[in-house]
């Protein structure tokens, strides 16, 4: 199928009063929202009511000889959104501009033709959005069982067939009768030792833990404001010290990854010949430990931070040093098959998204026929 015929994009944006103070637009049926702030997001979403949306849109209305379903679709094409991309002005906050935007040459087919691309495209986007939905549960459902996998070995042991015994503690519940509960100063001190000559600034991080504050901005690949204040009040630093920071109670304690120095609000943790830094690292991020720590702070009401008074108040598992290798090498092993599959899917879901936007593209451009698909 060649589409012979080119023009402009074949619709228009519509100036609309809103009942929304600030930024708004209102809409009918069947017109298209655009959003014009970093376009390469392709927000895109064809109206199924009237209605009023708040945010940087255009209200696009479609000329009748315009199918409103494939109008949407172009300007879904990737192609087309990195035209509109490209043309943007703003560098934080990049905006697209209707003059541009509306004169963009796109190829546009007769109606029946149109209506026939809408149909093959509906039907084989919403195939491939399916197959996409259920491939993102399997990937919610792999991180829920890698979670469980984690707090179970870390709280109840990885030998079946071991007598347990109640802990007394609520968080902990039965554990292996053999191991003991302790307060976490018999297992940690508290280090106050401030940060040394030279010592390159740490970033506590719930995703990698405690990292070169470099290293963090290249992995995010954005820039973080660095202190410049109170420099001579940093807390020093070691590989495998443990770090309480604001973000502990959302996903635990951060286990230090290099040598350096942390904030000054922040508490840092010396293991222990009790500890094994790989088992603690899996506890003191489970999902159990996380509720128990959280009990035992209130700063939503007064404001308080997180800090080495509230972790003695948990007391934590005396686990024999060689059953910790043992559990913490288990672990390693399962959650990199499971971490194998997570990758796996993702990257699956990647290629279903590929094959979409080159559908779409081959379909609007003319570069399939699908009349009789459709």
């Amino acid at each position: 199928m060649a589409l012979e015929n080119i023009e402009s994009w074949t619709g228009r944006a519509i100036e609309t009063a809103s009942t929304f103070e600030g930024e708004g637009v209102a809409f009918k049926k069947g017109d298209i929202l655009f959003g014009k702030l970093r376009p390469y997001l392709a927000k895109v979403h064809l109206t199924e009511t009237d209605g009023e949306a708040v945010g940087d849109l255009w209200a696009l209305r479609h000329q009748k000889h315009v199918d409103p379903c494939f109008a949407a679709y172009q300007l879904l094409e990737p192609g087309f959104i990195d035209r509109v991309n490209g043309s943007t002005t703003g560098a934080k906050m990049p905006r697209a501009e209707w003059g541009f935007v509306g004169s963009i040459k796109v190829p546009t087919p007769p109606l029946e033709e149109q209506t026939a691309i809408a149909i093959f495209l509906d039907r084989e986007t919403a195939r491939i959005d399916g197959l996409i939905k259920k491939k993102g549960r399997f990937i919610e459902l792999l991180k829920e069982k890698r979670a469980a996998l984690i707090t179970h070995a870390v709280t109840k042991g990885i030998d079946a067939g071991v007598p347990m015994k109640d802990s007394g503690q609520d968080w902990l519940g039965q554990i292996p009768e053999h191991w003991d509960t302790v307060p976490p100063t018999a297992l940690f001190t508290e280090s106050k030792e401030r940060a040394h000559e030279g010592d390159q600034m740490l970033s506590a991080t719930q995703k990698y833990g405690v990292i070169p504050l470099e290293e963090f901005e290249a992995l995010e690949q954005r820039q973080v404001t660095m202190a410049v204040t109170n420099l001579d009040k940093r807390k020093h630093t070691e590989i495998g010290d443990f770090v309480i920071s604001m973000r502990s109670m959302d996903g635990g304690l951060e286990r230090a990854r290099a040598v350096g120095s942390v904030r000054s609000s922040y508490s840092v943790l010396r293991c222990g010949p009790e500890v094994e830094g790989r088992f603690f690292g899996y506890l003191l991020k489970s999902s159990l430990y996380i509720q128990a720590l959280r009990l035992t702070t209130s700063f939503i009401r007064d404001g308080q931070d997180m800090n080495f008074s509230h972790f003695r108040k948990v007391k934590l598992p005396r686990v024999p040093v060689d059953e910790q290798i043992r559990i913490a090498d288990h672990i390693d092993r399962e959650t990199a098959r499971i971490d194998g599959l997570v990758a796996k899917t993702d990257r699956s879901i990647e290629l279903l998204k590929e094959k979409r936007s080159t559908l779409i593209t081959a379909a609007v451009t003319g570069k399939i026929d699908v009349r009789n698909a459709a």
